[in-house]
């Protein structure tokens, strides 16, 4: 009752300027633990602001994570009286959209687009008390593993500036890596939640298909893209997913809402599991050594645990995925620039978009309806396949990617080797997003040079209570919170 009162004490006023909280003490807090503070009156939310505005100008302008400010719309702007009041926050620019704001997903081709409303996303953040007062930086459209668009720059990985943070949520996970918020709003369509969390050290939650709304859309790449965040914490990952989760009106597809929450399911010791491992790549001819090691680690750990585990080869036809899933890409980015072609009057020019945008938007307009319905046909049959190793196993564990975090511009050196080294980064995560099925990435090991290497977690189709409960106990056998980026 009294953090109640408390929270709804926040609620009545605005984010205002306080006494300064160092960062160390910022930092040593996740966000379920920040907004603790503000609910026992230790600290306000304006105080928190200005931790993370301070953190911000000290370090953004070596990542470039934050590529909108909006500190002092924030300031303005009454917080309610949720889980998570007066906790600062970061969208993506990409898939959620803050009325007033711009979101560019990237490109200068929608630099103007300021959305008309909220979505429902933002609007079940706010909601939940989250203090939003800035936008991360994406690739353009979400398209790639890297964050190293034209329009808004290169962003790069606290841990190690010469390298990336990944994407497409790059810029969110970096912001979190470096401090500027304990977590922060991902998107993930073909790995983009769990390659940033898996470059910077971090949490990272693919939810399940038809988990969290898209609102007032309909899906994203034929439903194979899905809202969460990237986090430091397991229970911060389930209380925002717990937040997000919310079915809305008119969804097209969804899951109903957890028997319990998800946050709770992180607290409690998972049973015994039967665990499946690999050590391979599933779209590339092997993973770096590194990250094989850290399966074989990590599979060792699930075992001290009591749980069984065992080798496993994945089945499906992997190259058709990869093929179909090209193709239904390829058709939503052409839909999508053709709507804003047709809107405005006149077509997309080179100019406006990149080169590699620029023939995707071109092949997916050579996509016939008859062959994007083959493709969804095609993902369909790969998951039924895939669902198939889940009748005698209940977690399937790989190495999220194919190394640890790459160095900047390294997949576009060589434009003919673009498709062979954007696989040999990430070989392991578009597979999931195809059959739908939850997918988490924990920061589990580290390369000889210190760099973050993530662990992928795979579970049935709506079973993220299980990841979560998995998630919880492993962090508890091999705590991370405290190791964290040098910058």
């Amino acid at each position: 009752m009294e953090a109640e009162a408390a929270c709804a004490c926040v609620a009545q006023s605005q984010v205002g300027k306080g006494a300064a909280m160092q960062f160390e003490d910022y930092r040593r807090h996740d966000a379920v633990g920040l907004a603790a503070l503000v609910a026992q009156r230790e600290v306000s939310a304006g105080e928190l602001l200005d931790a993370a505005v301070a953190r911000m100008a000290e370090v953004n302008p070596q990542i470039n994570a934050v590529t909108q400010d909006l500190t002092e719309r924030a300031r303005a702007e009454p917080v309610a009286p949720g889980a998570l009041a007066g906790v600062p926050f970061l969208l993506k620019d990409l898939g959620a959209s803050l009325k007033g704001t711009p979101t560019t997903g990237g490109s200068r081709l929608f630099a103007d687009a300021v959305a008309p409303a909220d979505s429902a996303l933002t609007r079940l953040y706010k909601a939940a008390g989250l203090v939003i007062f800035g936008k991360t930086n994406t690739p353009e459209f979400g398209l790639w593993p890297v964050t190293e668009s034209e329009f808004l720059g290169v962003c790069r990985n606290p841990w190690d500036l010469g390298r990336t943070p990944g994407g497409s949520s790059g810029g969110a996970a970096s912001a979190v890596a470096a401090g500027i918020v304990p977590a922060a709003h991902a998107s993930d369509g073909g790995g983009s939640i769990r390659t940033p969390a898996a470059c910077c050290g971090l949490v990272g939650m693919k939810p399940s298909r038809g988990r969290v709304s898209f609102a007032p859309l309909g899906e994203g790449w034929a439903g194979a893209s899905v809202h969460n965040a990237v986090t430091r914490s397991v229970r911060d990952s389930a209380t925002l997913l717990d937040i997000a989760c919310v079915p809305q009106p008119g969804d097209p597809y969804f899951l109903p809402m957890p028997e319990r929450p998800f946050a709770e399911e992180a607290s409690r010791a998972p049973d015994r599991l039967r665990i499946a491992f690999t050590p391979e790549a599933m779209q590339a001819p092997a993973l770096d050594p590194e990250c094989r090691d850290a399966v074989l680690e990590t599979a060792r750990l699930c075992e001290s645990l009591g749980h069984t585990v065992e080798e496993v080869k994945v089945p499906g036809d992997v190259l058709a995925m990869q093929a179909a899933a090209g193709q239904v890409i390829a058709a939503a980015v052409a839909a999508s620039l053709d709507a804003e072609a047709e809107r405005r009057g006149r077509p997309v020019g080179d100019d406006e978009i990149e080169a590699f945008t620029m023939a995707t938007y071109r092949r997916g307009q050579q996509v016939k309806g008859a062959d994007y319905v083959r493709g969804l046909a095609g993902l369909h049959a790969f998951s039924r396949t895939v669902a198939t190793l889940f009748d005698s196993y209940d977690v399937l564990l790989l190495s999220t990617l194919g190394s640890p975090a790459i160095p900047v511009g390294w997949i576009f050196e060589d434009p003919s080797q673009v498709a062979e080294r954007l696989f040999a980064f990430m070989p392991n995560t578009q597979a999931f997003n195809n059959t739908g099925q939850p997918a988490v990435t924990l920061p589990l090991c580290q390369s000889a040079s210190g760099l973050p290497i993530g662990m992928q977690f795979v579970g049935r189709m709506g079973e993220e209570a299980l990841l979560y409960r998995l998630a919880g106990q492993l962090e508890q056998a091999k705590p991370w919170f405290d190791r964290v980026a040098p910058l």
